[in-house]
């Protein structure tokens, strides 16, 4: 399955999607608890897939993905928004984002959009 990259600054979160996708058969291969983190750490390991949340402070997963998606067009970058947040998702779908999960998080959505963009 894919090795996946998961960005949010709440612990729990983190916990629960690296959870979620190990069950699920993913490899998460590291966490980041803001954006600079993500861009370094997604330099270093070269995850198949990124879980970018939205709101973190430092650099917000918007202007992470931006950077990563200008180092690497090729970066599966799946957002992870709270209800509400329609246009900001939208605007990351523009920058280059292939697709988002809502929070809290539902497991079989979860895998189903990941196992999506990592098959597509």
């Amino acid at each position: 399955m894919g090795k996946v990259l998961v960005v949010d600054d709440a612990q729990f979160m983190r916990l629960t999607l690296s959870n979620i996708l190990t069950k699920g058969g993913h490899e998460v291969v590291g966490e980041a608890s803001d954006g600079q983190e993500a861009i370094d750490l997604y330099k270093q390991l070269q995850p198949e897939l990124v879980t970018m949340d939205i709101t973190m402070p430092n650099l917000d997963g918007m202007d992470a993905a931006e950077a990563i998606i200008e180092n690497d067009p090729d970066a599966r970058i799946i957002m992870c928004s709270a209800v509400g947040q329609q246009k900001v998702v939208v605007q990351a779908i523009q920058l280059g984002a292939k697709d988002f999960i809502v929070k809290p998080f539902d497991e079989s959505r979860v895998l189903d959009t990941i196992n999506r963009v990592l098959h597509n």
